[in-house]
Order: C-alpha cells, then sequence, then structure tokens
C-alpha cells in the first residue's frame, strides 16, 4: 500500500491510499468523524448502557483511531472491552510514529496506549490493560469468519462501495449479522441506498442519524 500522510480540517492526522485513491478519513476532521460516528453514535448509544463487558468487531483497524478512542470512553463508561478488529494492510512503525492524535487529545498515557495498541502482535489475542482486550487479525474481511452470537457493536469502517464493492456486498453483511447478539448495533459511515437496501434484507433495523460536519448522514444498524 502507498500512503500519504494528511492533516485534515481538526489539524488531526489521515492517510490518503494512493492504491484506492481515497482518504482513511473525512478531511473535514478525522477526529471528530469517529468520535460522532463510532464513539457517540455507537460506544455511548443509550441502549447499550446497561453492558459492563462489551465485544467490539471493527472492519478496517487502519490507523487504530477508533480503537483508541474507544479505550478512553470505556475507561469513563467503567467498561470492559474485547475488541476484536481486522486489516489485510497494517501500518509501518515509522507511519504510526506519523500520526498525530495523542498529542491532540492528551489523555493520561495516551502516547503509551496508542503505541501499545499498534505495537501488540498480530493474530493473538492480547491483554492491553485489565479492562481492554484486542485481538488484531491480518487478514481480508471477505474471508474472515467470526464466532456466532459474540459482538455487542460493529464499527464498520471500510473503504467506500466506489472504490471497494465486495466489502459491502449481501454475503459480507449476512457473516457479520450471524457473529451479533440481539440487540447489538452496527455503525457506518455509509447511507448510500443500495447499503441501506443489503443492510435491511439482511434482517438489520436501520436509521439514518445526523452526520458529523461534512457528513449529512450515517447508518445505524440494529439487530433485533
Amino acid at each position: 500500500m502507498i500512503n500519504k500522510f494528511v492533516l485534515t480540517d481538526d489539524g488531526s492526522s489521515s492517510i490518503y491510499s494512493e492504491d484506492v485513491k481515497e482518504f482513511y478519513h473525512s478531511r473535514f476532521g478525522a477526529l471528530q468523524e469517529s468520535m460522532h460516528i463510532f464513539i457517540n453514535a455507537g460506544l455511548c448509544y443509550e441502549k447499550l448502557s446497561h453492558l459492563k463487558h462489551i465485544s467490539v468487531l471493527e472492519i478496517g483497524f487502519g490507523t487504530g483511531l477508533n480503537a483508541w478512542l474507544t479505550y478512553y470512553k470505556a475507561q469513563e463508561l467503567q467498561k470492559k472491552v474485547y475488541y476484536e478488529t481486522l486489516e489485510l494492510y497494517p501500518l509501518s512503525l515509522e507511519e504510526i510514529d506519523s500520526l498525530n492524535y495523542p498529542s491532540i487529545l492528551q489523555y493520561e498515557d495516551g502516547k503509551e496506549i496508542f503505541h501499545a495498541l499498534h505495537r501488540s502482535k498480530w493474530n493473538e489475542i492480547q491483554q492491553i490493560t485489565d479492562n481492554f482486550i484486542l485481538h488484531k487479525r491480518q487478514i481480508s474481511t471477505i474471508h474472515a469468519t467470526y464466532l456466532s452470537n459474540t459482538f455487542n457493536l460493529v464499527y464498520f469502517d471500510a473503504f467506500s462501495p466506489e472504490v471497494q464493492p465486495d466489502m459491502w456486498t449481501r454475503d459480507m453483511f449476512e457473516s457479520i449479522y450471524c457473529s451479533m447478539k440481539n440487540g447489538s448495533i452496527l455503525l457506518t459511515y455509509c447511507t448510500k441506498g443500495i447499503v441501506r437496501k443489503t443492510v435491511t434484507a439482511v434482517g438489520f433495523v436501520i436509521e439514518k442519524l445526523p452526520g458529523p460536519i461534512g457528513k449529512r448522514e450515517i447508518l445505524r444498524a440494529i439487530k433485533v
């Protein structure tokens, strides 16, 4: 993968992939986008508030931003997290060092935790802290399988359907649907008609929510 580093409008880092010709995050702000879609509309969703242990599946580890933000919000919410994430093309350590999230959101031990998430071994379950277990899988999502009835929350953060159509198929969402518990939710930035139709056909109940800056709407899908 050939990557170019950029600063988004909120001052946070992102990456432009020369291979797929698409940004990893919104150019209007990587941090504000991740917080809005995956943390505020996902992890903080009131219907998950009763859970003290939560299992998260992330499609697209990328820069590790969603995992890092989840770690700190889960601490605040006093939740224990099992976090499984897939990424076929992990960033190099040199690329990781170019990301500026810990310097913008100055969480206690923010830089150390960010690097621990990235430096943890791939394809092994790793105990990052007492309250956060990470399982990074270096595998194509297309070929990945999951345990059934496992996840409470899914971050679907793949590249867009235009550049990765095979990531947005009915087979893909059916596999994820089966891995989720009843009452669990899936979040994605994409609300295109074909995506809504596919997700609904699998069995999800969907709702469109206001999007972050620069994005009119996002999608939240519930397994009932």
